[in-house]
């Protein structure tokens, strides 16, 4: 995994560094558009509609249309301006019952890594709210928007779960609901029997999936049979061999030839200087005797 944040967690006058990691991960097979007559890929560009042209996305500042039809936009500047830009700081507000929080309000699950050589204020944190069977209100700030976020401890590891604002979760009344006379006491306690019956403690690996595993199956299937619907990955040609490597391999067959360990014309070449030896040392022993000989003749 890799951090996407990092911080410390303010809890009174202790300060826990740690690292931030997303908790959770989609598993859902992805698919993209093409074009159903070719398979053409289908792509999407960036189209300014004042004068249809491509527009950069380093080119592209936000824009807030009011009620009203007033348009505000806002450069990358004005946003830095506001108090909620990048604090990397995770403030305790308060400790609450975690039965207090209603679950609609968790929003995204995030792991809480120490982030300090001795992580003995994260390990007194984590114990301090196993123990007292609360959670941690807190402030957190991310992609320049602050969020209520609830901190509580899973397996020893501190796990940040950001909240919905209260005004986030929509009030709801359905007319249906209005004026339904309430189940009689029979209906109650067959239901209650019922419940009684799938009753058990929740293990979370009892459950999979079904949908997605299928739909695996269905793609590596119609990959191995390779039906009309399968487009074959275009093979990779054998990557050339590097010009460097071609000196060094020229350079190492150069040195077996001089070292004679190839066959063929290396122990001619090898016999030939021994030869040509042979040879020079007579002509010198001849050359050393004859200025004597005329040294004598001239006495």
């Amino acid at each position: 995994m890799r951090s996407i944040w990092k911080g410390s967690i303010a809890f009174g006058l202790v300060n826990v560094p740690v690292k931030v990691y997303t908790a959770t991960e989609d598993h859902d097979i992805k698919f993209h558009q093409v074009h159903a007559a070719d398979g053409g890929r289908i792509r999407y560009e960036r189209l300014c509609t004042v004068d249809g042209q491509p527009v950069q996305y380093s080119d592209i500042d936000r824009a807030y249309e009011s009620p009203d039809g007033d348009r505000v936009i806002l450069t990358d500047e004005d946003f830095a301006k506001l108090p909620a830009a990048e604090k990397h700081e995770i403030p305790v507000l308060q400790f609450v019952p975690s039965e207090q929080i209603d679950p609609i309000l968790f929003d995204k699950s995030y792991y809480l890594e120490p982030d300090s050589t001795t992580p003995k204020a994260y390990v007194l944190l984590a114990k301090t709210l196993e123990r007292v069977d609360r959670v941690a209100l807190v402030h957190f700030t991310l992609r320049q928007k602050t969020r209520l976020a609830a901190l509580r401890v899973r397996d020893g590891v501190m796990v940040l779960q950001t909240l919905l604002w209260p005004d986030e979760v929509r009030s709801v009344a359905f007319d249906k609901l209005e004026g339904v006379a309430e189940p009689k006491a029979q209906e109650l306690k067959m239901a209650e029997t019922l419940v009684d019956t799938l009753s058990d403690d929740f293990d979370p690996s009892l459950y999979v999936d079904e949908y997605q595993i299928e739909l695996k199956k269905l793609l590596d299937e119609a990959i191995a049979s390779g039906s009309s619907k399968v487009t074959r990955a275009p093979e990779v040609a054998a990557p050339e061999m590097d010009a460097e490597v071609v000196d060094l391999v020229a350079a190492l067959q150069r040195s077996l030839e001089a070292s004679g360990r190839k066959t063929g014309s290396a122990p001619a070449a090898k016999a030939a200087p021994a030869k040509a030896a042979a040879e020079k040392k007579p002509a010198e022993k001849a050359a050393k005797k004859a200025p004597a000989k005329q040294t004598r003749k001239g006495a």
